[in-house]
């Protein structure tokens, strides 16, 4: 059987189609030789066991690496420090024994005489004595030791687990007066600053010292277009399907922004689930434009243990939710400022980047879902949803979306329905009742999606996928006739960018002598549909 798209654990070169990460491993060692204690501190499966995995390969020549995973320790070990102690020393010498027997030279000794402890369970084995050991063991191996613990953040809640991070803090600063690890690896969402946002008891936050020690690691975890065009290329080769693989490359990334397990699912997608379909019968045809497309709605309609883990962050986290919310629907501004947990954990979790201090959902993928999520709850008050899907035949005409008809019919329900709203209310949600109106429309055969360049309290475009082809609508609130002709222009620039000579405005327009309806204007070699409501 040959190598296929991975999305479940770590990826193994022999059986999986991976980007290459030599790059990505070469500059974490220059944090290792120079002896830091970091974390690798990512979203969810964001490709963090994969890489510890690779780096721990990469190192073992020159480095003893003892790669830990604290989700394999039982959780009742982190009742007490005795337990844990014992419990860690256990899994420390037996890595120690089963793959450097032959390195650790006169560490040896102590390495048995530890042994002999875990097995014989004594009640009072403190964390004191464990650092006592791993200390004699470090100065004594005939090669510098580096200790990888992947999944840290599962012992988070436990006590034990700030006085065995208390402690490793302790002798690392002390590393040239007591041996210890030469580096310190810990990997999971949490950062060590943030990981007391985790710690929500009935008395709050809890905060503790070993947060101030971790060098800064800003090393970029997400794949690059030129590393997914690699991967592709070996899919390729094995399977001869004519793709085009620097436009699939290109679309992968445009669409994920290289979150690891998004491009990976979107091209297990294509392989396994969109090829031998009736619209795609073999490789060839689903690894098109069109197939990808089709894998982003499957992907979008899925649940995920990715979806799934942002959903629970959304509940857990209300203020979370609350700022995204602000960002998408109503096209905030949110600028992060130091200290601001709200945007932190928004980072942290990956539902956003920051672009020049400014918050930005992370990818498209994300987007999409975020939106369909909060229009979903919208729509099961507003009844505009209702109409647009009972009346999602008329717009279809030989298998392509009547933009034009979309439009007007949008303006009667609106004025309909929300004509007598006042201002506040329609400027906060009128470009989300669009989304409302459109969403049933395209769903199960369009795309949809914000361009975040043009998206601001003033304006935002969507560009709308359907059957292959594209439709770009300006959605923004009307400041005046010198606004909109700016409007224009930079509509028409930005259908130059997408080949197109056709595009739709709607304006929400608050003042009293409006005039509402739909015209078309022609702007040089473009025809501009324009709506006002």
């Amino acid at each position: 059987m040959g190598k296929i798209f991975n999305v479940s654990g770590d990826c193994k070169p022999s059986l999986h189609y991976m980007v290459d990460i030599s790059e990505r491993l070469r500059r974490i060692r220059e944090f290792v030789d120079k002896g830091e204690y970091f974390t690798i501190n990512r979203a969810r499966q964001y490709g963090k066991t994969t890489t510890l995995r690779a780096l721990k390969r990469y190192l073992q020549d020159e480095y003893i690496v003892i790669s830990l995973d604290f989700q394999k320790l039982d959780a009742a070990k982190f009742q007490d420090g005795n337990m844990f102690s014992l419990a860690f020393a256990s899994y420390f010498i037996g890595i120690l024994r089963r793959e450097y027997a032959d390195r650790i030279g006169e560490a040896r000794e102590q390495v048995e005489e530890l042994r002999k402890i875990v097995l014989s369970s004594p009640r009072t084995f403190t964390l004191f004595d464990l650092f006592g050991y791993l200390s004699q063991i470090c100065g004594a191996a005939e090669q510098p030791i580096v200790m990888m613990i992947d999944e840290v953040d599962s012992a988070a809640n436990h006590q034990v687990f700030l006085d065995f991070l208390a402690q490793l803090r302790g002798y690392y600063i002390d590393r040239d007066e007591m041996p210890i690890f030469h580096s310190v690896i810990l990997a999971g969402v949490y950062d060590i600053k943030s990981l007391k946002l985790k710690m929500r008891s009935e008395t709050g936050h809890q905060t503790n010292s070993p947060w101030n020690v971790a060098a800064p690691f800003d090393i970029d975890m997400s794949l690059s277009e030129n590393g997914i065009a690699g991967m592709l290329d070996d899919y390729e080769q094995d399977h001869k399907t004519g793709m085009n693989v620097k436009e699939l490359a290109s679309l992968i990334y445009e669409y994920t922004s290289g979150y690891p397990f998004l491009v990976s699912r979107i091209c297990k997608l294509i392989d396994e689930k969109t090829a031998g379909n009736p619209e795609f019968p073999d490789k060839k045809t689903a690894w098109t434009r069109n197939g990808f497309l089709a894998a982003v709605r499957m992907l979008l309609q899925e649940d995920n243990t990715l979806f799934e883990s942002l959903d629970n962050k959304l509940i857990d986290y209300p203020e979370l939710k609350q700022m995204l919310q602000e960002l998408l629907l109503k096209g905030r501004m949110i600028e992060y400022v130091p200290g601001d947990v709200g945007i932190r954990m928004a980072v942290m979790f990956g539902f956003v980047t920051l672009k020049n201090g400014i918050a930005a959902v992370s990818n498209r993928i994300f987007e999409t879902r975020l939106y369909n999520g909060f229009l979903a709850e919208k729509a099961r008050q507003m009844e505009i949803s209702q109409i647009a899907a009972e009346e999602k035949n008329q717009f279809i005409s030989n298998g392509q979306l009547d933009m034009e008809l979309v439009i007007q019919k949008f303006v009667s329900h609106y004025t309909e329905l929300f004509g007598e709203y006042n201002e506040d209310f329609l400027e906060d949600n009128g470009r989300c009742i669009f989304l409302l109106y459109m969403k049933p429309i395209i769903n199960g055969t369009g795309n949809y999606y914000i361009e975040s360049r043009t998206r601001t309290n003033r304006r935002t475009d969507l560009i709308i996928d359907f059957c292959g082809q594209q439709k770009i609508v300006e959605l923004k609130i009307w400041h005046g006739e010198e606004y909109n002709r700016r409007g224009e222009e930079q509509l028409s620039g930005y259908l130059d960018e997408y080949h197109l000579k056709r595009g739709y405005m709607v304006s929400f327009n608050f003042n009293k002598k409006k005039q509402v309806g739909v015209h078309k204007l022609t702007y040089g070699d473009k025809v501009l549909i324009e709506a006002v409501v």
